[in-house]
C-alpha cells in the first residue's frame, strides 16, 4: 500500500463543492434520505483519500475533515477505519462485477459454441475499462484503489478473492471453451498476466507518459481498451501452441 503523502487542499475543492451541493439538497429530506446522502459523502471522500494515500495514510479525522463534519460522526456510520475501507471497496465492486458477468454471459450466448479468446477478454476487460472512461473521477479513484488492494498480499489478496473470484472464474471457464486443447495451467498463467497489466493500467502511474515522451498516456483508457484484449489474446494463443506446458 502506498505511503502517506502531504495533502494538497487545492485538489479537494471539487469534492468540497459537491458536499455543499448535497448539504443544500438535504433540506426537507427524510432522515433515511439524509443518512443515505451522508453515507455517500463519507464513502466518496474516503475513496478519494484512500486512492491517493492508502489505507494506512488516511485517518478517520482526515475523512471527517474532507466531508466537513466532526470525526465522531464518522464513527456513528462506520465502526472503524477498516470497516469504512471495506465499504468503500465493496460499493463499486458490486457494480463492476454485475456488468462484467452480464457481458460474459451475453457474449457466450451470442458466440454459441465458438467463443474466441479476444471476444471473451473484451467482454471482461472492455466492460470494466468503459466504467473508468465514462464513470467520472469517482470511478478513476476506485481504479487506483483497486490496484493498491491487488498488490497488498497481507490482506488485499483476500479482498480480491472475496469480491472478484466468481466473475474471474466465469472468464476462465469461457477461455477454456475457446481453447479446448490448451493446458489448463496455461490459461491460468494467461489470466495472471492479464490481471497484472490491468492493475498497472488502473494505477495510472504516469510512467508510460514519461517513457514515451507523451506519446502514450496512462490516463487514456480508450487507447488501452483498443489494444489490451488484442495484445493479451495473442499471448494466450502463443503459450497454448506449445506441445507441453512450461515447467516451473
Amino acid at each position: 500500500m502506498c505511503a502517506a503523502q502531504p495533502f494538497a487542499p487545492v485538489q479537494f475543492r471539487r469534492v468540497r463543492s459537491l458536499t455543499v451541493q448535497r448539504t443544500s439538497r438535504r433540506k426537507g429530506s427524510t432522515k433515511a434520505e439524509q443518512r443515505a446522502e451522508m453515507t455517500e459523502q463519507i464513502l466518496d471522500s474516503a475513496e478519494f483519500l484512500f486512492s491517493r494515500h492508502g489505507l494506512y495514510g488516511v485517518t478517520l479525522k482526515d475523512v471527517a475533515k474532507q466531508v466537513g463534519v466532526h470525526h465522531t460522526l464518522i464513527n456513528y456510520y462506520f465502526e472503524d477505519k477498516k470497516a469504512l475501507f471495506d465499504s468503500v471497496f465493496a460499493r463499486r465492486a458490486v457494480v463492476t462485477n454485475e456488468r462484467r458477468m452480464r457481458m460474459l454471459e451475453e457474449y457466450e450466448k451470442a458466440s454459441g459454441e465458438k467463443p474466441t479468446v479476444e471476444g471473451a477478454l473484451r467482454a471482461f476487460l472492455d466492460t470494466d475499462l468503459d466504467l473508468y472512461t465514462e464513470g467520472g473521477e469517482g470511478w478513476r479513484n476506485y481504479a487506483a484503489l483497486g490496484a493498491q488492494v491487488a498488490n497488498t498480499p497481507e490482506w488485499g489478496a483476500e479482498m480480491m478473492d472475496r469480491h472478484f473470484d466468481p466473475v474471474v472464474l466465469r472468464l476462465i471457464g469461457l477461455l477454456k471453451k475457446a481453447l479446448p486443447d490448451c493446458a489448463e495451467e496455461e490459461i491460468f498463467w494467461g489470466y495472471h498476466f492479464v490481471t497484472g497489466a490491468l492493475m498497472l493500467t488502473l494505477a495510472r502511474t504516469g510512467r508510460i507518459d514519461k517513457l514515451s515522451g507523451g506519446l502514450c498516456r496512462s490516463e487514456d483508457f480508450m487507447a488501452i481498451k483498443a489494444r489490451m484484449a488484442t495484445f493479451m489474446s495473442a499471448g494466450f494463443l502463443a503459450i497454448c501452441r506449445r506441445k507441453q506446458p512450461l515447467q516451473g
